[in-house]
């Protein structure tokens, strides 16, 4: 990662009078052009890096300057302590290091501050998994995440589809990062040759291979917004039906919950005024009728269906049989 890189460029320049760019370079595991851009990021964050100029040039800290930690303010500290979540670490094979850094960084703190680590514990927790689903770590996702600190590509062997019409495929990736939704592991990584980004499920690779050789991270790439479009386009690429709804008030207010809050938020802003009653019709995309009947059945009598009939007749049935159970 740029930040762990940038932090550990300027150790080295600490611990040393002066450094090529070769040298960095090499110490660094990136490319001499890589590490002009991170001493420009570096000078342009305050850091007095100066350049020699020739061929006995290099890199160096101007006046002994010496980086230290005392200047974190006390949410700045806790913030820092927040960045390691435990689980996450402990599944890609990281906690050793994590709690070894901790230390480091809670030693080089003032000491009105050493408890930051404790009182952020106290305040924050993730718990990722979805509610009533047993976590399960990818048995490979150890040997994914070393391929991703140390910006090595991989060649990975990963089933495709589902049932009968599921099939193997080999890919040359570049892995750039990994998320974590709801207790599922996913891959973002760049396909080597295509320069195309795809985001893959880690418990469907059967085999990782991650070579020696490393590729030159795109510095642009920012993960988080990768994650959030490619989310967003997974979940309108899934909605590929329409239902005709009349919902009530309360129906209204629940709705978002029930299924897709941003296919929801739309389709209110675009429905007519309401009725008499306070009920608004409005066509909302769904995945299917399949999955509408079930999402739709937990608002009860709070929403109709008024399309497709075949939908419409199957509540209707429902609605019979609700009866029957809770009639006299």
């Amino acid at each position: 990662m740029r930040a762990a890189r940038l932090i550990k460029m300027v150790l080295l320049l600490q611990s040393r009078s002066a450094m090529t760019a070769a040298e960095l370079a090499r110490e660094l595991e990136v490319s001499e052009r890589t590490v002009t851009r991170d001493a420009q990021a570096l000078s342009e964050a305050g850091v007095p890096v100066y350049a020699d100029r020739g061929r006995a040039g290099g890199y160096r800290l101007i006046g002994g300057y010496r980086t230290r930690l005392t200047g974190l303010g006390r949410s700045e500290a806790e913030a820092l302590f927040l960045s390691g979540v435990p689980g996450a670490l402990r599944e890609m094979g990281l906690e050793d290091a994590a709690s070894a850094a901790r230390l480091k960084v809670s030693a080089a703190l003032m000491p009105s501050l050493r408890d930051a680590s404790r009182t952020a514990a106290q305040r924050f927790h993730l718990d990722a998994p979805n509610w009533f689903k047993e976590p399960k770590t990818p048995e490979l996702l150890p040997a994914v995440a070393d391929a991703v600190w140390d910006d090595r590509r991989i060649v990975a062997r990963y089933r495709r589809g589902e049932g009968e019409g599921q099939q193997e495929v080999v890919r040359e990736l570049e892995p750039y990062g990994l998320v974590l939704k709801a207790g599922v592991w996913y891959l973002c990584a760049r396909v080597a040759g295509h320069g195309t980004y795809r985001v893959y499920r880690i418990d469907r690779f059967t085999a990782v291979d991650p070579g020696d050789e490393r590729f030159e991270r795109d510095e642009e790439f920012d993960l988080p917004a990768f994650w959030d479009e490619r989310a967003e386009q997974f979940a309108r690429s899934i909605l590929r039906a329409e239902v005709v709804v009349r919902v009530s008030p309360d129906g209204v207010r629940r709705l978002p919950y029930t299924v897709d809050p941003q296919s929801a938020r739309e389709a209110l802003e675009a429905a007519g005024a309401p009725d008499g009653a306070g009920w608004v019709t409005l066509t909302l995309p769904v995945e299917s009728e399949e999955v509408a009947h079930s999402q739709l059945a937990a608002l009860g009598p709070e929403v109709e269906v008024l399309a497709p009939e075949e939908l419409r007749a199957r509540f209707a049935s429902d609605a019979i049989r609700l009866a029957g159970l809770y009639g006299s």
